[in-house]
């Protein structure tokens, strides 16, 4: 009876236990671990200084004073250096006819050189990776550029691909999502992240004023990420997922077209940004941040921007016209990750965050020497926050990207180790931040604004100082 008694008993007990240790095992396998990256870093001879910027413009045969004009106010003030890079087509003087094989060709040096990097420091082999995920935007093939990386490295037959286009600058976060939706299903997994865009094929050779600023920000570069939730990989790696939040404002046309790829009155082929995109972007960031902050925010900053909230509506001890309660994202975040879209972008979002130089430091910095290199840029702001030793062991950081659509991402991310690696920025990073930002296109090209649009014309011998 007694042995009875005990299985009777004991048996759902020990079922129970068996239930509860199967949870916590899968939750442990769920998580989501960058174990390293690597940004790509093209060759000197594609760097875009002042002069050969404006033998590039000068080529344009669109162009009028007005525009040039327009182009010099917009590149004076992008917070865009002489060392960001461009694709070959442009050096070649091909931009008004760049062919298939350009756009190719250019994601290929990218993946060769990054891809082998980050495998090889890791001792990775490529058949050792369980999940492909590709991101270039405004490039599609056929074979897809996911498809090709699997040619090229002979990856295997099971491997889980997905190539996907036409997310823009907010794509990698996009990409994290879907590595995070494998892992959380199968265990024991290493994933590839390759995130890059494609600018051979998308220089704009118009003269529409809302298409030609996208020729000022976006630059050649890309970035390649390892990716696992293998717990015996767990000490090696750099970053823990800890949240993600996406916002997409699709629905809202005025959202929807702040910024598309179009046609203009030409043909030309383009990339159109609107007067109403801050509006856009400052509205999809908000609802971004309305759901993360609960998730990642002590509860005492949660009641004290609460209580701060309630009483400026009841108006004790506030007065109207008073300035507009902020929550405070510092006391859940240590490091905010900030997209590289432009000077604007990155005043705007220190303006809704409160945020400090220091803290929008790696975002300038990274717009300054690489410019915007869409859903790549990310990481090459991390990069300088690990080239700097800012990044401790139980740090978080905050990762915000913005994308057509109109789309808001954010991800945290906590430090597993102290991080001090320079990375992409290794021979410059000493020379960060200089003492100043301003670029040498108005000293050079200043003295249009003194021309007058009647009689003005650019001699064919005229040499560009």
């Amino acid at each position: 009876m007694d042995l009875i008694s005990i299985l009777f008993y004991g048996l759902p007990l020990f079922y129970l236990v068996y239930l509860i240790w199967k949870i916590i095992d899968r939750k442990r396998h769920q998580n989501c671990y960058i174990l390293d990256y690597e940004c790509h870093k093209p060759t000197d001879d594609r760097m875009l200084s002042t002069k050969f910027s404006g033998e590039v413009i000068r080529r344009n045969k669109h162009l009028g004073l007005l525009e040039y004009k327009f182009l010099l106010k917009a590149i004076v003030s992008s917070g865009i250096g002489e060392q960001t890079y461009a694709p070959q087509m442009v050096f070649d003087g091909r931009e008004a006819c760049p062919s298939y094989e350009d756009g190719i060709l250019e994601m290929e040096e990218f993946f060769h050189d990054s891809i082998d990097k980050v495998l090889k420091r890791n001792k990775i082999s490529p058949s050792e990776i369980d999940v492909l995920v590709v991101n270039i935007s405004m490039l599609a093939c056929m074979p897809s550029l996911a498809a090709r990386i699997i040619n090229y490295y002979k990856m295997r037959e099971d491997i889980k691909v997905y190539n996907i286009t036409g997310m823009g600058c907010s794509a990698s976060l996009i990409s994290i999502n879907a590595i995070q939706s494998v892992f959380k299903n199968e265990k024991n997994k290493v994933a590839l992240m390759v995130t890059s865009e494609s600018l051979s094929p998308n220089w704009y050779i118009g003269n529409d004023r809302s298409m030609i600023l996208a020729n000022c920000l976006f630059r050649s570069g890309g970035c390649a990420i390892l990716l696992t939730n293998k717990l015996s990989l767990k000490n090696k790696a750099m970053f823990k997922l800890k949240q993600l939040v996406r916002v997409h404002h699709g629905a809202k046309d005025e959202s929807y077209d702040s910024c598309v790829q179009r046609e203009d009155n030409q043909g030309n082929i383009g990339f159109h940004l609107d007067k109403t995109l801050p509006k856009a972007a400052t509205r999809a960031l908000v609802d971004n941040l309305k759901q993360i902050a609960p998730l990642i925010l002590p509860i005492r900053e949660l009641l004290r921007y609460a209580i701060v909230i309630f009483v400026k509506k009841m108006n004790w001890g506030s007065t109207k016209g008073g300035p507009k309660p902020m929550i405070n994202f510092k006391t859940g975040v240590d490091h905010i990750c900030l997209h590289t879209g432009g000077k604007a972008v990155i005043d705007g979002v220190g303006a809704n965050l409160n945020l400090s130089e220091y803290d929008l430091e790696p975002a300038r910095m990274t717009l300054h020497r690489f410019g915007n290199t869409s859903a790549s840029s990310l990481w090459y702001v991390l990069g300088y926050m690990e080239a700097k030793k800012r990044l401790k062991k139980g740090d978080k950081v905050l990762m915000l990207s913005f994308g057509a659509g109109f789309k808001c991402n954010s991800c945290l991310w906590e430090v597993l180790r102290d991080l001090d690696n320079a990375n992409v920025w290794k021979d410059c990073i000493d020379n960060y931040p200089p003492n100043t930002l301003v670029n040498p296109f108005l000293e050079k090209f200043g003295w249009l604004h003194d021309e007058d649009p009647d009689t003005f014309s650019v001699p064919d011998d005229y040499v560009i100082p």
